[in-house]
């Protein structure tokens, strides 16, 4: 039988799913498990590694029920990022696994910061300071919990885990190993200097692999596991932020990523490591360059917490329709509302993990939909700040691809359209983040030459949101109050 799909295994914060494409960028057929999360201590945030791998099997099975997997070519992975496991040698998890969520290290994001130098580790790795990386809770363990760190055969990112599982090898793509903050993003090689100062050999972390290029090929063990063929092509993919940037094509010059979920991802492709505040700077998902990405931790969740808190909740379907149109009748300024939009702390520009949200300019006048706008703004205004901060310093940007579920907003793709002043295209290609890694599957299998010319055959732009030239002072004044509101020292950038 001709092998004519591919699978992206996208393997995220809360669930897994598995993914049949066809060479062209069309889904065929998928299998769905969801997986637990724990939260023993306040502000600790885990996972049974096992369920990881329990949720690859029966999202795998359940896509075998719809599909040959004779057909299938390759098969590669999509990992939640900032996610850390510690194993035996058996492979078997000695704790539980601490999420890119977990927020025990928050101490030691300043003492590393001193140890190290926070210039130093900000270059090296392209992380700011901040509490996301792996670096920060690898020296928590160190310092609390020592005897995981000494135990650990391997410490892995989600990649490594379940690419071990599936070929017996344990293998890291570049982009899965990035996300640890333990990576030189010149030399795509393990930071002795960072190793050395944990007290981690690099045997204990997972061998590294450039995107688009084969691991090894799934086992017996697995094959019965997974109902995967036995010698399937395993290849590597990586971090589903960039795995999501590549499956809407925008890992190349002049496109802006805006992932519009439960973070607000803005990514842009960049032929060298430029290092700034007003982003961090990840490895490229084709292998080539790098990716520019502004974050707002809270995004989508912050919307989904102002519904539910304040609008009676999601359970109404019609409620974000209703917030929609109250909002569509209100003037850009939320009539005096701004937001600051910090929920969960601040990542770019500020590297606040302190930080928290807030309403203000309140009056008797305003209501539920003053209120909503006034989240839409301030989330497109801190997304538009960051896309001025990569054109300042250089990159040509034409367009916006959007993807995610703030992409059915019609109201709000036009916010970023006038807030930025550039086209919004709105990506059609649905579960980017496992099409990420279906056209690395791809390239592996020999479809394609590189990860670009997949990229480019797969991906598919639907609508586009012109820009109304009308509105960019409007934008800008609405810019400068903003920040303005919360954070004076930095009024107008």
């Amino acid at each position: 039988m001709t092998q004519d799909l591919v699978i992206g295994l996208d393997s995220s914060t809360q669930s897994t799913k598995a993914v049949a494409w066809t060479r062209n960028g069309t889904p065929v057929a998928e299998g769905r498990a969801s997986i637990p999360l724990s939260q023993p201590q306040p502000g600790w945030v885990e996972q049974d590694v096992e369920d990881w791998w329990s949720a690859a099997c029966t999202a795998l099975q359940d896509l075998g029920n719809k599909i040959d997997m004779s057909r299938v070519a390759a098969l590669a992975i999509s990992n939640q990022r900032e996610t850390v496991a510690f194993l035996d040698a058996d492979g078997n998890a000695l704790r539980p696994a601490a999420l890119w969520l977990d927020e025990r290290a928050r101490a030691e994001v300043e003492l590393l910061s001193r140890e190290i130098g926070a210039e130093k580790l900000h270059r090296v790795s392209g992380k700011p300071i901040d509490i996301t990386p792996v670096i920060y809770r690898l020296s928590w363990f160190r310092r609390n919990q020592p005897e995981v760190l000494e135990r650990a055969a391997k410490v892995t990112d989600v990649h490594c885990f379940l690419t071990g599982r599936l070929t017996g090898n344990w293998m890291s793509s570049w982009t899965s190993a990035d996300p640890f903050g333990l990576l030189d993003i010149e030399s795509m090689t393990w930071s002795e200097e960072f190793l050395t100062h944990l007290g981690i050999r690099a045997d204990q972390l997972g061998t590294l692999a450039r995107p688009g290029t084969v691991t090894g090929t799934v086992t017996a063990e697995a094959a019965a596991g997974t109902g995967l063929p036995e010698g399937l092509p395993l290849v590597a993919a990586g971090g589903d932020g960039q795995c999501a940037g590549l499956g809407v094509n925008a890992a190349r010059e002049g496109v802006v990523y805006l992932n519009l979920g439960t973070a607000l991802i803005t990514g842009a492709w960049a032929p060298d490591p430029m290092i700034s505040l007003n982003w961090r700077t990840m490895t490229s998902p084709t292998g080539n360059g790098y990716f520019l990405e502004g974050c707002q931790r809270a995004g989508a969740f912050l919307i989904n917490w102002f519904v539910d808190t304040f609008a009676g909740g999601r359970d109404d379907p019609s409620v974000f329709s209703r917030l929609e149109a109250e909002a569509e009748t209100i003037p850009l300024g939320s009539e005096g509302v701004t937001v600051c939009p910090y929920l969960t702390g601040c990542m770019d520009p500020h590297w606040d993990t302190g930080a928290r949200a807030s309403f203000n300019g309140l009056s008797p006048n305003h209501g539920l939909g003053h209120l909503y706008r006034a989240v839409l703004e301030a989330m497109t205004l801190e997304s538009a700040r960051a896309i001025t901060a990569m054109q300042d310093n250089g990159l040509k940007i034409e367009k916006i691809v959007a993807v995610g579920g703030g992409g059915n907003s019609p109201l709000w793709t036009r916010m970023f359209a006038d807030a930025t002043g550039l086209p919004v295209h709105i990506s059609q290609s649905l579960e980017a983040s496992s099409l990420g890694a279906a056209m690395s599957a791809a390239t592996g299998a020999g479809w394609f030459e590189t990860l670009d010319a997949a990229a480019a055959a797969m991906s598919e732009e639907g609508e586009t949101v012109i820009p109304d030239p009308s509105m960019q002072d409007a934008w800008r004044a609405l810019s400068a109050r903003q920040f303005a509101s919360y954070r004076p020292e930095y009024a107008g950038t």
